[in-house]
């Protein structure tokens, strides 16, 4: 099985993923990780998408952070606004700014973008709602955003409210930012009157826009439209969610994961309309199977926003998952030699791209066993999943 194995394995580069997919150059090219922030990923992700740039005209990279705050980093690497130190401080969520594989990658789009013909540039874009693991972000920013574009170029009695009213029905940003509401349903304003007079507003915000399509492509840049449909998702989105955080139901915490990937996927699916683009997340976020967490309440399954793209995309989106060898600082040390990362890590590289269809040739109908993580920040590969990857990257230490 040795040498059949290393047949499977292949030099990780751009030529090699896309010699793999089944669509050469797919709208979405989704790039899974097992865990965050590992230099090792970081680097193998740079990598890779640097060569997709110069070999296959890719454009855009799209990363598993709060969408509005990427229209921060979006604006440094197109146009060089701000400082790199404000845009890594501002610019991402989940304090992914500090990773230092995330600062050489905008540091490496600004340097390229450089005196290049805006046709030409690099793009940024978060493609996660403005939420963390414990909160979700008031929805004013993006609802004032898009009620003050629409406000700018359309006649103002064709505007469902006023942004006094807007302003008036949020109230205070602290209550919708309440941390305790995680945990305690009533502690959220996500089902008061304002909150549902917000979400008719953001609905008839929403179709506003569409109804004046024709109007604002003639009127405003390609850009700011696109802008703009971006705040109405992540407004509509955002209070969605919050509606959820005070479900008391025993499907709470399923329907806000699957919110989440929701949002997630309206992100990707704008994006693919102007592909291709390198996507990076979870590996969770991005398989086509259905996605799974132990929370304090139990096991909790969703359809993530790899399996929502993946419908509808089809051979448009590709996914390579990525599976790692060790990270002895959290205690996972070398696998056992019956699991998947067990029979990768016994090759004699660092960094490798494999065949997932000549690797299930090589097990010759033989399932590995499970990996066990015994730390709750890495999610091992499930061999059952193989099958559903166009590829896998292993990285042997982390």
């Amino acid at each position: 099985m040795t040498a059949d194995l290393k047949d499977a394995a292949h030099v990780l580069d751009a030529a090699t993923v896309i010699e793999l997919l089944p669509v050469r150059r797919p709208r979405l090219l989704a790039l899974g990780e097992p865990t965050h922030g590992p230099d090792a990923l970081l680097e193998a992700r740079n990598d890779l998408f640097r060569q997709l740039v110069e070999q296959e005209g890719y454009r855009t990279i799209t990363v598993e952070s709060d969408c509005m705050r990427g229209l921060i980093v979006d604006d440094y690497v197109a146009s060089g606004t701000g400082t790199l130190d404000e845009v890594m401080a501002r610019g991402f969520s989940h304090e992914w700014g500090a990773f230092a594989g995330n600062r050489e990658l905008v540091r490496w789009m600004r340097a390229h973008n450089d005196g290049r013909p805006a046709s030409e540039r690099l793009r940024f874009a978060g493609f996660d709602g403005p939420l963390e693991i414990t909160a979700a972000a008031s929805p004013r920013q993006a609802l004032s955003a898009l009620h003050g574009y629409l406000a700018a170029h359309i006649e103002a009695d064709l505007l469902p409210c006023t942004a006094e009213t807007l302003d008036r029905l949020l109230g205070a940003d602290e209550q919708w930012t309440n941390e305790a509401a995680m945990m305690d349903p009533s502690q959220s304003v996500g089902r008061t009157s304002e909150a549902m007079q917000l979400r008719l507003l953001a609905d008839d915000l929403s179709a506003l826009l569409d109804t004046q399509l024709p109007h604002l492509i003639a009127v405003t840049s390609r850009d700011d439209l696109d802008r703009a449909r971006l705040y109405a998702r992540t407004a509509t989105g955002l209070l969605r969610y919050h509606h959820a955080m005070a479900d008391s139901s025993p499907s709470r915490m399923t329907r806000l994961c699957a919110l989440r990937d929701l949002m997630m996927a309206a992100n990707l699916l704008a994006l693919a309309e102007q592909g291709p683009a390198l996507v990076f997340a979870h590996n969770s976020h991005l398989q086509r199977t259905r996605s799974s967490m132990q929370m304090w309440q139990g096991p909790v399954q969703w359809w993530g926003a790899g399996s929502i793209v993946g419908a509808q995309l089809a051979e448009q989106y590709a996914f390579v998952a990525t599976a790692l060898g060790t990270i002895r600082e959290h205690g996972v040390e070398i696998p056992p030699s019956d699991t998947i990362e067990g029979l990768l890590y016994a090759l004699p590289r660092e960094r490798f791209l494999v065949n997932t269809r000549q690797l299930t040739a090589a097990l010759g109908g033989t399932t590995p066993a499970p990996r066990v993580s015994p730390w709750y920040g890495y999610a091992p590969l499930d061999p059952a999943r193989l099958a559903t990857t166009d590829g896998l990257v292993f990285v042997k230490e982390a």
